[in-house]
This record gives C-alpha cells, sequence and structure tokens, in this order.
C-alpha cells in the first residue's frame, strides 16, 4: 500500500498526472528555479551556427518575452558580437544580460565598455585543464579567479563565475575556489559538467558539496554528451542549485546543453516552480533557430518535434479520440505544438471509424472493422496524417455524445 505524505503542491484528485506527481514531491515546498539562456553565446558554438546582429537582438527580444531570468552573449568574440552587446543593453529587457568573457582584466574592461552590469566568466580548475589547456598550476588558478572576481567586483558589476570542469576537479580544490571567490564577493557561481560525463546522482553530490561549502546561489550548466543533460541540471538543483543553462533546442558545443523547452516544462509542471514562462512560445522559438540555422529538430524531440503530438497505434487512437490526456502529459496547444492522427496499417477500428467519420461515410463496428482490415492487408505503412484541432475535436464530442443517445 502506498501512502503520500507532505503535500505541498495543491493538485486536483481528478488530474490524469495525479499520482504521478506525487510520486515526484519530495515534501519540501516548490522553489523558483531560474532559467539562463545561452543561444547567444552556447548556442553560437554549434558547429554551422552563426547569427547576424539582427538575428541576436530578434532571438535577445523574443527570449525576454517568453520569460527567462537571463540571458548570455559573449562580447569579446568579435566587433559583431561587442556591438550586438551593446544594442541588446539598450533595450530594456527585463532578463539580466550577462556579457561573458575570460577571466582576464582586459576582458572585464570589454563587459564595461559595453555598460554591462552583469558579467560571467570561467577558469578551467580540472588538472588535465590546468595543465594541458591553460598551462598554469592550482595556485596560478586560484591567483587568476581572485583577481578577476575582485575586480570586476571593485567595478560595480554583478558577475557569475563558472568553475569549468568542474565535475572533473579534485573536490578539495573545487571547494576551497568555490570559498575563495565566494569570499571575493561573487554573486553566483556555476557548476559545470563540462564533457557530460555525471550521472543524476554524481551531480547531484557535486552541486551539493560546494553548496554546503558557501551561501552563494549557484547555477548548473550540463552538456548533454551522454543524453544526460536536463536529468544531471535537475538534480543539481535538487542539491540546491537554482539555475539551470539552457538554449534553444539544445544547441551547442558538440551535443549542446538542456533544451529551453524540455527544461521549461519540467520545471513548471514536475517541480511547481514559480515562474511565467509563455510556454506557447516555444514552437515559435524552435522554428526561428530553424529558420536562422538550419538544423531541424529531430522528430522525436520532446515538446516540439514534428512527432511529439503524433498518435498511431490502434490502441492510442481509441484512447486519443477519447480522452487525449491518455497519451498526453501536457496538452499541445500549452506549448504551440499541435495534435495529428496517423492513419495507416496500424490503425485499428477505433482508427478507422474515425477515418469514415470525416470522411462522411456511415459508420458501424464492421464496416470499421473491414477498413481498418484493409489498411492493413495494404501494407503501405502510414497513409494519412490529419491534425486533430479544435473543430474536429467537437466533432468527436458531438459524434460520441449522439452514439450515447441512440445506444450505438
Amino acid at each position: 500500500m502506498f501512502i503520500f505524505v507532505n503535500f505541498v503542491t495543491k493538485v486536483a484528485m481528478d488530474d490524469p498526472n495525479y499520482y504521478a506527481y506525487k510520486h515526484n514531491e519530495n515534501g519540501t515546498k516548490p522553489k523558483k528555479i531560474k532559467i539562463l539562456d545561452s543561444t547567444l553565446r552556447e548556442g553560437e558554438q554549434h558547429p554551422g551556427v552563426t547569427f547576424s546582429n539582427k538575428q541576436r537582438i530578434q532571438i535577445a527580444w523574443m527570449l525576454d518575452y517568453f520569460g527567462v531570468d537571463q540571458i548570455e552573449i559573449s562580447p569579446v568574440v568579435s566587433p559583431d558580437h561587442k556591438e550586438a552587446t551593446k544594442t541588446i543593453l539598450k533595450q530594456g529587457l527585463k532578463a539580466d544580460i550577462v556579457a561573458h568573457v575570460r577571466a582576464l582584466k582586459e576582458d572585464v574592461d570589454i563587459a564595461l565598455e559595453c555598460d554591462a552590469s552583469w558579467m560571467a566568466t570561467y577558469l578551467g580548475i580540472s588538472d588535465i585543464h590546468m595543465k594541458d589547456k591553460l598551462r598554469i598550476t592550482r595556485e596560478e588558478a586560484m591567483r587568476r579567479a581572485i583577481e578577476t572576481v575582485e575586480y570586476a567586483k571593485s567595478h560595480g558589476l554583478k558577475m557569475r563565475f563558472t568553475v569549468e570542469d568542474g565535475s572533473r576537479a579534485d573536490p578539495e580544490f573545487l571547494i576551497k575556489i568555490c570559498k575563495e571567490i565566494s569570499d571575493a564577493g561573487v554573486d553566483r557561481i556555476s557548476i559545470p559538467d563540462t564533457v557530460g560525463i555525471m550521472r543524476p546522482i554524481g551531480m547531484y553530490n557535486l552541486v551539493k558539496i560546494v553548496k554546503d561549502n558557501v551561501k552563494t546561489p549557484l547555477d548548473v550548466h550540463c552538456h548533454n554528451d551522454i543524453g544526460l543533460a536536463l536529468a544531471n541540471a535537475l538534480a543539481g538543483c535538487d542539491a540546491g542549485a537554482d539555475q539551470i543553462h539552457t538554449t534553444i533546442d539544445g544547441v551547442g558545443e558538440r551535443t549542446g546543453i538542456p533544451a529551453l523547452a524540455e527544461t521549461a516544462v519540467a520545471l513548471t509542471y514536475l517541480y511547481k516552480s514559480p515562474n511565467n514562462f509563455r510556454l506557447d512560445m516555444l514552437m515559435d522559438l524552435s522554428r526561428l533557430i530553424e529558420q536562422y540555422t538550419g538544423i531541424v529538430p529531430y522528430d522525436s524531440k520532446p515538446i516540439v518535434g514534428p512527432t511529439a503530438y503524433k498518435h498511431k497505434a490502434g490502441t492510442h487512437l481509441a484512447a486519443i479520440l477519447r480522452n487525449p490526456a491518455a497519451y498526453e502529459p501536457i496538452e499541445p496547444k500549452v506549448v504551440g505544438n499541435r495534435r495529428k492522427i496517423v492513419f495507416g496499417e496500424l490503425a485499428g477500428k477505433n482508427g478507422a471509424a474515425y477515418l469514415m467519420s470525416l470522411l462522411g461515410l456511415d459508420q458501424d463496428e464492421e464496416h470499421a472493422k473491414k477498413v481498418a482490415a484493409g489498411l492493413k492487408n495494404l501494407r503501405m505503412g502510414d497513409l494519412l496524417e490529419i491534425p486533430l484541432d479544435d473543430r474536429l475535436e467537437r466533432k468527436i464530442i458531438n459524434d460520441t455524445q449522439m452514439k450515447v443517445k441512440t445506444g450505438k
């Protein structure tokens, strides 16, 4: 027998997700978990991706209207990026515009030249990064980190420091450098899984050891090399972080980082995080990036993929035609997508009956069985795809009510 205790989130018992949500709860009050979107920085590190300044400005506007908390862009990449940073900062957006630079005083100066109020910097702290990339000792890394924080804070900047490759760093050195930059006044610390090597429990443990030693708010920046980026980011938030880094459609270096759509939906529905995301913009954001980059989301990509709300198997069709919640955790219109029904050899009797109804044909069980058998015997796979919009849904409801009244 299962006993649910310490419920905090109010969920109606007639909600089909009621018990799933109860399993998800941990007895604590839902906390606000923020999103920093890095499409304009991490996203441009995706092979083949580059935006024009007009595109960067439009992306920033849309991300801000969607409701992300911070938007990251790197003014040190090129003069164009610097100009884009300056222009975006002048737009009066609600989101913090974070100028991302290296841990060098001359880079901090560039952020200041852009009139930024927020900046972010990074420094590799794993042995492989210090030895083979930066060619510095731990002592030199510590000194550079502290000096960069102190320099930025002395100029009135708010700043985040990313301890790059923190998941592969010596835990004792990780804690030591986090304590030092925290004492130096850093506003946020980002704990990254730079090569996507962590399991969710590992990311939880990593963030927790930092959280237990510093009071500075924590971000998580997780890469998707083994497909665990979002799971790891959420595990990091379970351990105490309160901001996740995303990009639209997850584009980024190598296999990217958590996708904005999946992250925002998970935070809203699974974590009950009190954000004000305009989820119905998610498809538009995805299409915008597709238009600008040529990167088409794979068919089964969650939330925004072409097949995210397509229903094909006969038993699925039967259930969807009665109550879409049987196979959909979230309505498609909530995220800007649309529901579609696929007719073909797997449609079954119920799917065949619905197709007959759409075509204005008389339908009864025997005819529906014959049509279903005919579709199967054709052996041509999927033959027809129909969007199930509000008009068609009303037709289903009316047809169902008529059958109930007539007893057919």
